[in-house]
């Protein structure tokens, strides 16, 4: 039997230094395991019947941050999990990733702060250096829970040609 897997599309933003955006999401937001204070992740979500992953990205995106794109953002990473638990009505979810490298703004998507925090489970936007992902020691996660790898990869050697498979 073929699983039901909850598809999503996520931007892993980059700004002039190398900061990413990431959006902190609250409980019961399928990245947010039931004992977690809160997730760190990467903004997007959903991709809604009849998108494709691009256009969902550019919906999510504007919805959320306010960032408009016009290019096709490469590819970079592919996770996928297999755990009924882990998204709500699913037997798991696929998140692919998708690099932007844009100048730093401040997030203020489509979407009033009422429908990001009762709609989306949105609480908040930061921007992190790379050494505040490493040295975290906070209660909250981060999706990737190994966040750091992946990132430190993508900051050295750039966007790989086929995209990365990542855990949980």
């Amino acid at each position: 039997m073929t699983p039901n897997l909850r598809r999503a599309v996520r931007a892993i933003v980059l700004d002039e230094d190398d900061r990413v955006l990431l959006c902190r999401f609250v409980f019961p937001h399928p990245a947010v395991p039931e004992q977690a204070d809160g997730v760190w992740a990467a903004p997007g979500g959903g991709i809604e019947p009849g998108e494709d992953p691009l256009t969902a990205l550019r919906r999510e995106l504007r919805e959320e941050t306010g960032l408009t794109i016009t290019v096709d953002p490469p590819h970079v990473w592919h996770q996928k999990i297999l755990t009924a638990d882990h998204a709500a009505g699913f037997d798991g979810l696929v998140n692919d990733y998708f690099l932007i490298r844009t100048s730093h703004f401040q997030p203020r998507g489509e979407l009033t702060d009422d429908h990001l925090a009762t709609e989306e489970n949105l609480a908040a936007f930061r921007w992190w250096q790379l050494s505040e992902i490493v040295g975290y020691t906070g209660p909250e996660l981060f999706s990737p829970r190994d966040l750091a790898t992946p990132l430190t990869a993508l900051l050295t050697t750039g966007a790989p040609t086929q995209p990365v498979h990542l855990g949980l």
